[in-house]
């Protein structure tokens, strides 16, 4: 009897002791979960979007204009009343890869589920362990602001039938593991074909031209192709990756606007095997044909842009655009001067720049320049010492910009 209740007892021990050890391994395991959770949403850059100026993380509220009206970002904390609390592992799925929300209401593709689809379900999972630990925000946002008939989400039908297909990423196996480690990143989590494309009417994005830059918030985000001018065709994979881990590149460029919050939120945090990934896969993207070489040129000569530049810049810059080495950023070969579009040139001279990367501020010229002196500077430089950009400012576009600088 006494050999019977002492079998039982050890076999309570054992049965406790197994059990206790299933738990802590799921609790690693989960806890594993949430860890990569945490870095894809880093990944997707989620902070971006569902944060507003001065508001709590991941509560939603951000304004979104876009020429429909605007959109205020949706609260994801795990509220829920005003937050994603209610939403299951499939509904949060359905979000990202088939941009239908838990009221069964397509969303507007502002949010971008065309680049989201691709995220396979186990990261969609993680995500979503990640956002359930973090702090609730009761903060009820009305997301719709769009102007009639686009705020009726019944519209969303027509796009989705002819600007959308669902599914996840899938490897191409006659490419590498970090190619495809890469694709993964810029098509889905990244997104970047979201900000760095131009998009038709309806605003979707222009498949042909994807990647080739365009204008967002007022900047120009840049071509991201493979173009030797106006593009990446200069660059290797580690100095794309450098550049997104800390928004420079010595001696070429620093990042401007809504870059420089990516690199803060999302880029500047990744690890360097995923960041050379992307740069291996954007070096991979072919130059759009409509960005060659074969570009209308200013005669460099001319005297009142050289008059100007020389009065205003060249004493920082230097007569031949070269800056001072870590410095002083050259306009020579700087991406940001010779883009497609001069946006983020005419933003500099009115607006200004902090310190940054090592480079000193550069004083805000808005008060001293009139539009057409900016206009004359900023053509003459966008054509100057090979730098071969259109030049292509116009006196409204920097009244545009002179007006609204912020955006």
């Amino acid at each position: 009897m006494v050999r019977t209740l002492s079998t039982v007892v050890n076999g309570f021990k054992n049965l406790f002791v197994c059990v206790t050890i299933a738990l802590l391994s799921f609790s690693a395991l989960a806890n594993d979960a949430v860890k990569e959770g945490a870095y894809l949403a880093i990944a997707g850059d989620c902070t971006s979007c569902h944060t507003a100026p001065g508001g709590k993380p991941f509560a939603g509220g951000l304004k979104m204009a876009n020429q429909f009206g605007y959109l205020l970002t949706p609260n994801i904390t795990p509220d829920m009343e005003t937050g994603i609390g209610a939403y299951s592992k499939d509904d949060f799925f359905r979000v990202l890869h088939d941009g239908v929300n838990k009221k069964d209401q397509d969303l507007y593709p502002f949010m971008p589920y065309v680049a989201y689809t691709k995220v396979t379900r186990a990261d969609s999972d993680k995500i979503y362990d990640y956002l359930r630990t973090i702090p609730a925000v009761s903060n009820p946002v009305n997301v719709n602001n769009l102007d009639f008939p686009f705020n009726i989400r019944a519209s969303m039908i027509v796009w989705r039938e002819l600007f959308f297909k669902a599914g996840s990423y899938k490897p191409d196996p006659a490419q590498s593991t970090v190619w495809n480690r890469g694709a993964y990143l810029v098509e889905g989590l990244g997104h970047c074909s979201s900000c760095h494309s131009p998009r038709n009417l309806m605003g979707a994005i222009e498949n042909s031209k994807a990647y080739t830059g365009s204008v967002i918030d007022g900047w120009y985000a840049l071509n991201l192709t493979s173009n030797p001018l106006t593009g990446l065709g200069k660059w290797s994979a580690a100095d794309i990756a450098r550049f997104l881990k800390t928004g420079s590149y010595e001696n070429k460029t620093t990042v401007l606007g809504p870059m420089e919050e990516v690199v803060h939120n999302s880029t500047g945090k990744m690890t360097d095997a995923d960041l050379f990934a992307m740069g291996t896969y954007l070096k991979s993207i072919p130059a759009n044909s409509s960005l060659s070489e074969e570009r209308k040129k200013v005669d460099a000569t001319a005297l009142t842009g050289i008059k100007l530049y020389v009065e205003n810049c060249s004493g920082c810059h230097q007569s031949s655009g070269r800056g001072i080495n870590g410095v002083i950023p050259p306009l020579a070969g700087n991406p940001v001067v010779m883009a497609d579009q001069p946006n983020n040139i005419i933003k500099v001279m009115v607006r200004g720049i902090k310190r940054r990367d090592g480079y000193i501020a550069m004083p805000s010229f808005a008060s001293r320049l009139s539009n057409q002196e900016i206009l004359e500077i900023a053509n003459y430089v966008r054509s100057s010492w090979g730098n071969g950009a259109d030049p292509n400012v116009t006196k409204s576009l920097v009244e545009s910009i002179r007006k609204n600088p912020g955006l």
